[in-house]
């Protein structure tokens, strides 16, 4: 099913709640919730490896005042002014305009990531559709400097190295098929990104945001919670009679432990001595 972008503030659908059946129906219900939960998580975090960097991302740059790397329908590249983020904190930016929205992907073969931006053609973004709609540039970055987004096909020039600072937490270096990097540049008529410093600096440091549901380990985490959620009328099935407050206390945390069945076969016993006593 094709899922548009989301940003903050805009009103979500409200979804049908399933009738629930048997103590099975409401096992598989919690876990379908759950990877429905993952789907529908809107929610924007900062990228801590370069490993992570898949799906809708913003380039958030050092400037004075808080901008990021955007793109418009003729594919200059230039600095957006930022409107979601708390306390001036890069790490809480969110997009309000689809133009500061890039797609990353790996660069098949290399290290290097590709950032696809959609020219400002489109009131939406749809992500699954991105990759096939007319207008999809790369971008890129010249031998001096100059960034655009104008290429529809890969070549070395659109294909970018970023590096996790050791210095600054949560911040990249981003780095041309040049040897160059990206830098902010503040003029006279406001902040500039070039593609043409030579060494590391506060200029150069970007904090990358992405879409929580596509990193690979925000993904994980939420699927092994799934597999542990279960409700006290299963645990109570699964024992054979009424369980106490810190019976099914012991057992939702064993199940996270991976010692459920131990668990579980200690109350039944105890069950079983507490009935003939």
């Amino acid at each position: 099913m094709i899922k548009p972008l989301a940003f903050k503030g805009d009103k979500k659908a409200r979804k049908r709640k399933a009738p629930s059946g048997s103590g099975g129906g409401e096992r598989g219900l919690t876990v379908q919730n759950a990877a429905t939960e993952t789907k529908d998580d809107d929610s924007w975090v900062t990228v801590e490896a370069a490993s992570d960097l898949v799906g809708p991302v913003i380039l958030v740059l050092a400037s004075r005042t808080q901008t990021c790397i955007a793109c418009d329908a003729n594919g200059e590249v230039f600095a957006s002014e930022l409107e979601n983020m708390v306390e001036k904190n890069p790490t809480t930016a969110e997009p309000h305009d689809v133009r500061q929205v890039w797609i990353a992907n790996k660069v098949v073969g290399t290290e290097g990531i590709s950032f696809k931006g959609h020219n400002g053609r489109w009131a939406t973004l749809t992500i699954r559709l991105l990759g096939l709609l007319n207008g999809i540039r790369y971008l890129s970055c010249d031998r001096i400097g100059i960034l655009s987004a104008n290429r529809e096909a890969i070549s070395a020039e659109e294909s970018f190295l970023c590096i996790l600072s050791p210095e600054t937490p949560g911040a990249f270096t981003i780095h041309s098929v040049h040897q160059k990097l990206l830098a902010i540049v503040e003029g006279a008529k406001g902040p500039e990104i070039r593609g043409d410093a030579e060494s590391i600096s506060p200029n150069n440091m970007v904090c990358i945001r992405m879409q929580a549901r596509f990193k690979p380990k925000y993904k994980t985490t939420l699927e092994e919670k799934a597999t542990h959620r279960i409700s006290r009328k299963e645990l109570e099935e699964t024992v054979g009679r009424p369980l106490k407050d810190n019976e099914v206390r012991r057992l939702k945390k064993a199940r996270v432990q991976g010692e459920f069945h131990e668990a579980l076969l200690d109350l039944r016993v105890k069950g079983r001595h507490d009935k003939y006593s």
